[in-house]
C-alpha cells in the first residue's frame, strides 16, 4: 500500500541537501544507486558490541533468508537478553517503573512498520513487522500496540526483571536524571542486512533512555529518524540521545546524502556534524551506522567508545567507531 511507503523517490528542496563545509569541498562522486550487480557475499552490521546478534543475522543471511527476515532474527537475541538493560526484557524502566519499548523496520520495497510505547511484549521488533504486513498502517503505540500483538498471537510477559525493578528502586532515592554516555556499551542496537540477492533492509529496536518521563518515544522507532533503508542507495541507523538524532532526522539524512554520492563515512561524519554544530559543551552520545548498496560501511559518533558488529565472509568482529571528540 502507498501509505507504507515513507518518503520514496521524494525530492529535496533546492536539488541538494545542506552538507558540512569539507564535504562540499570534495569533488562529486558518481551516485550509489548506479545498477550495482547482485551481491554474492552477505554483510549484517549492529550498532555496539552485539557479536551474538549479528552472527546469527549473517548466519540467516547465509542460508538465503531475506535482508528484513535476517534483521528481525538477529536483534531478538537482544530483545530476550535480560542483561541488556536498554533492549527488550530486562531494559530499564520509565520513571513510574513501566519498562516500554519502541521498535521500526522497513525493508527493500520501502514499506516499513513500528510499534511505540509498548508493555508486555519482548519482540517488538517482529511486532513491527507485523504492523507493516497485517494493518493498513505504518505505526501503532501503547494499548492499542498490545493488543494488536495479543491479537497475532504473542504472550504477555513481565519486562521488569528483579535486577531491574532493583536499580529502579534505587534510582528513587535522588530520581536524578541525565542521559548517561555510551551506557554499558549497550545502548539501542540497530541492524541493518544486505542478502544474497543484493536486497537491503533493516530493524531497530530498544527500551529507550533509563527513567525516561512515561510516554517519552525517541528516534528508534521513527522511520527516518533511528532508522531508513533507500534499497537503490543504502540504509542508515542510529544509537544514542534520539531527542538529538530526530532534530535532524539523521538516519533520512545519511542515506540521501550517500544518495548525491558521498560515502556512507562521510555521509555519517555529515550528520554528527549537523548536531553538534554551535554546541560547545555536549555531554550526550549520537553514533550513527550506515551500509550503502555495494557494501560499503561508514560510521561516525560524538563521543569516542561507539563501536559497531560487522558479519562478513562468514566472520564476526566489533570494530571501534572514529569520533568527533
Amino acid at each position: 500500500m502507498n501509505r507504507r511507503h515513507f518518503l520514496k523517490g521524494s525530492v529535496i528542496s533546492g536539488s541538494t541537501l545542506l552538507v558540512s563545509p569539507h564535504l562540499l569541498g570534495q569533488e562529486q562522486k558518481k551516485p550509489l544507486f548506479a545498477n550495482y550487480p547482485n551481491n554474492t557475499s552477505p554483510i549484517a552490521i549492529s550498532t555496539w558490541n552485539h557479536i551474538e546478534a549479528t552472527q546469527i543475522a549473517g548466519q540467516y543471511l547465509e542460508e538465503g533468508h531475506g535482508a528484513l527476515s535476517s534483521a528481525i532474527k538477529g536483534v531478538a537475541i537482544e530483545e530476550a537478553d535480560i542483561t541488556n538493560t536498554t533492549v527488550g526484557k530486562g531494559g530499564a524502566p520509565d520513571r513510574a517503573g513501566n519498562v516500554t519499548l519502541d521498535s521500526c523496520v522497513m525493508d527493500a520495497d520501502g514499506n516499513c512498520g513500528s510499534v511505540m510505547a509498548v508493555e508486555n511484549i519482548v519482540h517488538v521488533a517482529s511486532l513491527a513487522r507485523d504492523v507493516m504486513e497485517k494493518t493498513p498502517h505504518v505505526i501503532l503505540t501503547g494499548r492499542g500496540a498490545r493488543k494488536f500483538a495479543l491479537e497475532q498471537g504473542y504472550t504477555a510477559v513481565n519486562l521488569l526483571t528483579d535486577e531491574s525493578h532493583e536499580q529502579w528502586i534505587n534510582w528513587l532515592k535522588t530520581a536524578e536524571y541525565k542521559p548517561i554516555i555510551n551506557v554499558e556499551n549497550h545502548d539501542t542496537i540497530g541492524t541493518l542486512c544486505l542478502d544474497k540477492a543484493g536486497n537491503l533492509s533493516g530493524a531497530c529496536t530498544t527500551s529507550g533512555l533509563a527513567y525516561k518521563m512515561e510516554g517519552r518515544v525517541g528516534d528508534s522507532p521513527i522511520i527516518g529518524s533511528g532508522l531508513f533503508v533507500d534499497n537503490n542507495v543504502g540504509a542508515a541507523v542510529a544509537t544514542g540521545l534520539g531527542e538529538e538524532v530526530i532534530k535532524t532526522v539523521g538516519s533520512f539524512l545519511i542515506v540521501e546524502l550517500m544518495r548525491q554520492g558521498h560515502s556512507p563515512q562521510q555521509a555519517c561524519q555529515a550528520a554528527v556534524e549537523r548536531i553538534i554544530t554551535d554546541k560547545s559543551d555536549i555531554e550526550f552520545q549520537v553514533a550513527y551506522l550506515a551500509l550503502s548498496k555495494n557494501g560499503e560501511i561508514g560510521s561516525y559518533s560524538i563521543q569516542s567508545g561507539f563501536s559497531y558488529t560487522i558479519y562478513k565472509d562468514k566472520q564476526t568482529s566489533n570494530i571501534n567507531s572514529i569520533s568527533a571528540k
